[in-house]
């Protein structure tokens, strides 16, 4: 282990043991809010029969009937306990893989781990269960393990994530693409039975939900209205915001509609802008990333092709089904958070497994930093923790991340605040708004 990578595992395991200590802070801050998109999407349940990310709903429902708890306490832990399992499965993933600066900028950027806590509208969001089911099947993609593992594994529990938040369907590219790589010397034929065989009961599962989508009857109004009485018979909760869109925007249409009248020119500029900064690193590692010679199938053009060693092209094609959520989501903020995520793991997998080989001309990034080092650690500390994206498509750009977070934690916890602090800082009067 060179000294690079010894910093960084000790530099990491403080900034993920930060990142959970604050998302747990939050995530009790906002458990009783009546307002918070968060709880929200969690208390879709099937008490009016089966529906669209229900089902970590019903799990909770449950769970609180049966021991007799506040509904949204079941969710806290819920969500406590996730977040938990997410920060030790990305930091041992991710531990000792940097061998190079610019793979520690791309890790750090503010779009990937930092970004939940800095926009805590979105903290432990649905998105979570994908990134955890996503980290594990990169893990059981390891060469130690058999080929076939990775394929049992994505037949039962891909099905359940999409269960839990069904848009998962648009980065099954990238899981194609690690089985691709694993599988490289099988047949063209044999390849793709395993695939459709893998994939075959999510599928079905997703073909289920988008067919309920498409003909808006996710939930007729009568069953719609026997969610909302079972949480409000059983523990006073209203069905509301993630809850009631089910209802208020229910087909794929309403979602395309909404999306493009909030769209505009400024939208669409900042955006390009956030990707544009953000995948900065992530973009120049792929750019001057190749695959080893050893990994393409040599007697078959298509996987000459597919797995060609450029992988520039490989990662844009993996993203192409991502616009389709850009068209129907206005939570932008979190789509680009997603992109990312699943971008820099499967990156990240590559080196791992020494899959890749990556040119030395990015090592000018580690000249920089040994030659300049306090130039560097500024430039990197306003790149890693100066911003941050908002959570919907109409928000601008926040700055200051790592400092708010810090200070508004702080003023929560020792209750210190001006008066103009008070009445100016957007999460105090929300709360405020809230009590009143």
């Amino acid at each position: 282990m060179n000294s690079l990578t010894k910093k960084f595992n000790q530099s990491f395991l403080l900034f993920v043991s930060f990142i959970f200590l604050m998302a747990v802070f939050w995530l009790y801050q906002k458990h009783t809010v009546g307002n918070d998109s968060t709880i929200s999407e969690w208390i879709i349940n099937y008490q009016g029969g089966l529906t669209r990310r229900g089902l970590i709903g019903e799990i909770c429902f449950q769970l609180a009937v049966f021991f007799d708890l506040k509904l949204r306490f079941v969710i806290f832990l819920f969500q406590s306990f996730l977040y938990l399992f997410y920060t030790i499965v990305i930091y041992k993933f991710i531990k000792n893989v940097p061998k190079n600066t610019l793979t520690i900028i791309a890790i750090f950027s503010p779009i990937f781990l930092l970004y939940p806590v800095a926009e805590i509208e979105v903290l432990a969001r649905k998105e979570i269960f994908l990134y955890v089911g996503f980290i594990i099947f990169l893990n059981l993609s390891n060469v130690k393990y058999s080929n076939n593992v990775s394929l049992i594994y994505i037949f039962f529990m891909y099905p359940i994530l999409c269960l839990i938040w069904e848009p998962f369907i648009f980065f099954f590219l990238f899981s194609i693409y690690i089985i691709l790589i694993r599988n490289n010397n099988d047949s063209l034929k044999t390849i793709a039975i395993k695939i459709l065989f893998s994939f075959s009961s999510s599928i079905l599962i997703t073909g289920i939900i988008l067919f309920k989508l498409y003909n808006q009857h996710v939930l007729t109004l009568d069953q719609h209205m026997l969610m909302e009485d079972s949480l409000m018979s059983n523990f006073g909760e209203r069905c509301y915001m993630s809850c009631a869109l089910l209802v208020s925007k229910p087909s794929i249409q309403d979602q395309f509609i909404y999306t493009y009248n909030l769209l505009s020119i400024e939208v669409i500029f900042r955006y390009l802008v956030i990707l544009i900064i953000g995948f900065s690193a992530l973009s120049i590692l792929i750019y001057n990333t190749k695959v080893k010679n050893k990994v393409i199938f040599v007697n078959n053009h298509i996987y000459k092709f597919i797995l060609s060693k450029n992988i520039s092209l490989t990662f844009v094609i993996l993203l192409l089904p991502t616009f389709i959520l850009f068209a129907s989501m206005t939570d932008w903020g979190r789509t680009v958070n997603m992109t990312y995520t699943f971008s820099i793991l499967t990156y990240l997998y590559l080196i791992k497994n020494e899959l890749i080989i990556v040119d030395k001309k990015i090592l000018i990034f580690d000249d920089f930093y040994h030659h300049k080092k306090k130039l560097f650690i500024f430039l990197f500390v306003i790149f890693a923790f100066g911003w941050n994206q908002k959570t919907g498509m109409t928000g601008d750009v926040a700055t200051n991340s790592l400092y708010k977070i810090i200070y508004n934690t702080s003023k929560n916890i020792f209750k210190f605040e001006s008066i103009r602090l008070f009445q100016d800082n957007p999460i105090i009067k929300f709360h405020k708004n809230y009590i009143e």
